[in-house]
């Protein structure tokens, strides 16, 4: 029994030789991240910030590839059908991995079968904002409004289906409450309108949001996250604000295709750690209200899948169709 527990045990090191390596001599040519939207936005950046940083780094160009299209689905399959060799990458976000599951019925792709989570990257809250002329000056305001009046209280998203309308439905759900949506094709034309006095609230991106909030045209009434923004400590949670159990956030993190070694993807990790904590980064990130991630891949994965089930159940309760 010694002798084959002593043959095994070589032949697990001969199999794990290649992997080790090539992680070592890793990376040995430009790395390709692609991005499943156009550029611009909390991905895009995510992106061009670690490639930037990589390559300074690792002195390899990393090439930043925009695949808008299709709800991501574009992008995302293209890294999913890339060679297994770590060379290429996609900066995702919630949306492809948390909410396409919970809102339609046919994905081309699964978390677990199509890819290897590496790490959080940015972490960003959602806020809920009013126009500054209207009379609804807290997150209890358009709640009370919203109950005496369903149906009645006009509160705009980026579109059917997005992160921000699954959270104004789950804010509905846990409160009783019954607001009118109001889709917009996208974060900009969505927070204009609020701020233009069109609609009177407005379930929005931090980072969209921001110039409007500077300019004083919004007023913030609540943030998603289960804790108060850096960006201003003064604004309450959703749970500060009687939203009970409602969380959430827009992130985006770095995924790799299914079967890069082991080796690699830790190597990607222990880099990225690294990229995270720099000062400058950091700061780049609070531009948009971000704050750096960093989360190990089994924790990040285990996120995922936890965050796209209860947006499920919210589908499934609130009665969301995709357009």
């Amino acid at each position: 029994m010694r002798w084959t527990a002593s043959i095994f045990a070589a032949l697990l090191a001969l199999a794990s030789a290649p992997s080790q390596a090539q992680a070592q001599e890793y990376p040995a040519k430009p790395i390709r991240i692609i991005v499943p939207f156009a550029p611009g936005g909390i991905v895009d950046t995510a992106a061009r910030v670690v490639g930037q940083k990589l390559h300074e780094r690792w002195g390899q160009q990393v090439v930043i590839e925009n695949r808008p299209g299709g709800n991501g689905f574009i992008g995302v399959m293209a890294t999913a059908k890339s060679p297994a060799d770590g060379y290429t990458l996609m900066m995702a976000h919630t949306g492809e991995f948390s909410v396409n599951p919970a809102i339609f019925k046919d994905v081309p792709y699964e978390l677990e079968r199509d890819f290897i989570p590496i790490t959080l990257i940015n972490d960003a809250p959602m806020v809920f904002v009013v126009n500054s002329g209207v009379p609804y000056k807290s997150m209890q305001d358009l709640i009370a409004a919203a109950k005496a009046k369903p149906g009645t209280v006009a509160v705009s998203t980026p579109g059917t289906g997005s992160i921000q309308h699954l959270l104004l439905e789950w804010a509905g759900l846990a409160t009783g409450a019954k607001f009118l949506h109001v889709p917009y094709k996208g974060g900009a034309p969505a927070i204009t309108a609020t701020a233009g006095g069109e609609v009177p609230a407005g379930s929005a991106a931090m980072g969209s949001a921001m110039p409007h909030i500077t300019s004083g045209r919004v007023t913030v009434v609540a943030v998603t996250t289960g804790k108060r923004s850096a960006v201003n400590m003064s604004w309450p949670t959703l749970q500060e604000s009687g939203v009970p159990g409602v969380e959430s956030s827009i992130w985006a993190g770095l995924f790799a295709p299914k079967g890069v070694p082991q080796p690699i993807i830790d190597k990607l990790y222990g880099e990225l750690t690294k990229i995270l904590e720099m000062p400058d980064v950091k700061e780049r990130f609070a531009a948009g209200g971000g704050v750096p991630g960093g989360m190990p891949p089994a924790a990040f994965k285990a996120h995922i899948v936890k965050e796209a089930a209860g947006l499920k159940e919210v589908v499934i309760k609130a009665n969301v169709k995709a357009e």
